[in-house]
């Protein structure tokens, strides 16, 4: 289930209208945000995503993002929680800490890069610079070493170069997310990069940015993925496959997994460990164990 935890946004990307139409940052109180996710366990809920446009910037009085994400992972019930979306800058050695040390926090972050040069970085004002954001990977791995880490992607922002965007594909050569939203950029009314900025990328430029880095892409999500081949993950149970002998779910780090139907008394919800048996570029294929 997704849980809302906080409302409108302060970080005013240039790129993006939410802080115009939606306002501000506000938090809700963690007690109201802790008695719904009670409330959800207490219909059957085994997992609630927590939901803000930039949730870990999370604050209500004294308590701060951290917090609230080990009281949700503490209900009676609730077997997992994830979190989206949050922002780069926000990521205190508490938050990591939390995800690194509760067995109920999932190991998976996604990580917005949106670019992966400074100048690009500043004219999105996303307010972290490139080696700024290879040090919070860093950090974020050394913490916590089985972590998955995904991201998003804009190809082609105003007035980017071929060597500008270079910098973006190799960054995720380097970084080697296990997954990517990878966008062309588009210009939105009333922001200030469509009154600053002209959108001067040619259209044919940024798809085939977008294609080259969705190509790198593939290739690293099909190497992470088979080398999961043989190892034991837990699988959550979330309905039929594409087929109607099979169970469709997601591991702790939020990869799809199909896998027979063959056990008895499983049914959406249910938590059941699997042997990784293949894998594609957004697939993992399994068998009981």
């Amino acid at each position: 289930a997704w849980l809302a935890v906080m409302r409108g946004c302060d970080n005013f990307c240039t790129f993006c209208v939410v802080p115009y139409t939606r306002g501000r940052e506000r938090s809700r109180d963690l007690i109201g945000v802790v008695r719904e996710a009670e409330a959800l366990a207490a219909s059957g809920c085994k997992q609630v995503t927590l939901l803000g446009q930039n949730v870990n910037s999370y604050r209500d009085g004294a308590h701060d993002f951290a917090d609230l994400l080990v009281a949700v992972a503490d209900v009676r019930g609730i077997e997992r929680v994830r979190f989206t979306s949050p922002h780069p800058k926000d990521f205190p050695d508490k938050l990591l800490e939390a995800v690194a040390g509760h067995p109920r926090i999932c190991k998976h972050i996604h990580l917005p890069l949106q670019a992966g040069n400074d100048r690009i970085l500043q004219l999105m004002n996303r307010t972290y610079t490139r080696a700024e954001y290879l040090v919070l990977v860093a950090r974020i791995r050394r913490r916590c070493p089985d972590i998955v880490l995904t991201t998003d992607i804009i190809a082609g922002f105003c007035s980017e170069t071929e060597a500008e965007f270079a910098e973006t594909y190799d960054l995720v050569q380097q970084v080697e997310y296990h997954s990517a939203y990878i966008f062309k950029y588009s210009e939105r009314k009333n922001t200030v990069a469509a009154r600053k900025f002209a959108d001067d990328v040619p259209d044919a430029v940024k798809a085939e940015r977008v294609a080259r880095v969705v190509e790198l892409q593939r290739k690293i999500s099909l190497n992470k993925n088979r080398a999961l081949i043989g190892q034991v993950v837990e699988v959550l149970v979330e309905g039929d496959g594409k087929r109607a002998d099979q169970w469709r779910g997601r591991t702790d780090a939020n990869l799809i997994t199909v896998f027979p139907k063959t056990g008895d008394g499983i049914k959406p919800g249910s938590l059941i460990p699997v042997r990784i048996t293949d894998a594609t570029v957004t697939t993992l294929y399994a068998e009981l164990v």
